[in-house]
């Protein structure tokens, strides 16, 4: 086990990965002399040469559509989209292509490629610069969407990501980019598991990402209240989970769900949706979500009123029907 931050981690995998197979390539904007925006990949040019960590032009229609045929070619690349809503113009070549090559060619060509998309809110960015599009990746079929909690998670996440037959959206908690934890560079859980970060027999926070840490404050602030918390980790947010999440579901018989994008067709409702149908007679009151708002992301001085807290968080379990007082409608 070694202490790292997360993106000392996100760093070591590509390293790992960069060292063992000769095919794997990284490359994208600024990812090579400077290391990227947020230093993920520094040092990894100078390590492995600049044919196989390079920059590319500001184009990233491009960078996706060189990386389709690099990779129908036999190899493995790992591109970089700087930031979330940077990754719009490529947004045709994902879901178009890189999504659906496999079952256009009846399976014969793959596409081991992996879309590093650093994502969401908490750094004091503009707009354009904390998005929260994970929705938009996890409605197309054919993608796998993966997003890592802790330091920990991004290692192995991203080297199962890399070693998969098949293109992975890796969505990058860029406000946990600095936190630590400790990694191990050991096999772990499988890359479409959910995991339990907390045990609790009241209620379950399901989060992902940069929410996970957010959550475990939470639990740990609800003690106080008298409530124990559960807290599921998604880590694979397509495919889902479904076993992990909706056993935690039954035996705390609530559930709450919490992302930072927008609530109004927001990935949170297919949790929920998903978890009332699978737990519905387990339930002792509705599903709810503790999300941001439905406006674009606000300045930076205001983005905290936007971002899902602690006091959200317990404001959402309080109001889980705690007395089971079943309340009769007349008239309706």
């Amino acid at each position: 086990m070694t202490a790292l931050s997360m993106a000392g981690a996100l760093n070591r995998a590509m390293a790992d990965a960069l060292a063992e197979d000769p095919t794997v390539l990284v490359f994208g904007e600024d990812v090579g002399a400077l290391g990227g925006v947020f230093r993920v990949t520094d040092g990894l040019e100078a390590r492995f040469g600049s044919t196989r960590v390079f920059d590319t032009p500001l184009a990233e229609s491009g960078i996706v559509g060189t990386a389709i045929g690099m990779a129908m070619n036999g190899l493995r690349p790992v591109v970089e989209m700087q930031f979330d809503a940077f990754a719009y113009p490529a947004f045709e070549q994902i879901t178009s292509h890189l999504a659906k090559l496999r079952n256009r060619t009846r399976g014969r060509v793959s596409l081991p490629v992996v879309i590093r998309v650093p994502y969401g809110g908490g750094i004091g960015g503009v707009e354009h610069h904390c998005d929260s599009s994970e929705a938009y990746y996890t409605h197309t079929p054919g993608l796998t969407v993966v997003t890592p909690g802790t330091p920990d998670d991004a290692y192995r996440l991203l080297r199962d990501a890399i070693a998969s037959p098949d293109p992975v959206i890796f969505m990058e908690p860029k406000r946990r980019y600095w936190s630590k934890g400790e990694v191990s560079f050991d096999q772990s859980v499988a890359m479409d598991r959910a995991l339990v970060r907390r045990p609790g027999k009241d209620v379950t926070l399901i989060a992902y990402g940069p929410m996970v840490a957010t959550a475990l404050e939470a639990a740990e602030a609800a003690t106080e209240e008298g409530w124990d918390v559960e807290v599921v980790d998604l880590r694979s947010l397509a495919p889902f989970d479904d076993e992990t999440v909706c056993a935690s579901v039954r035996r705390t018989g609530r559930a709450v769900v919490v992302h930072e994008a927008s609530g109004f067709g927001g990935y949170g409702a297919e949790v929920a949706a998903r978890v009332t149908e699978r737990c519905f007679h387990h339930l002792h009151a509705p599903v709810l979500r503790v999300t941001g708002w439905d406006i674009p992301y606000p300045p930076p001085k205001l983005e905290e009123h936007h971002l899902p807290n602690v006091d959200r968080i317990l404001d959402a379990i309080a109001r889980l029907q705690w007395d089971d007082e079943v309340v009769e409608v007349r008239g309706a």
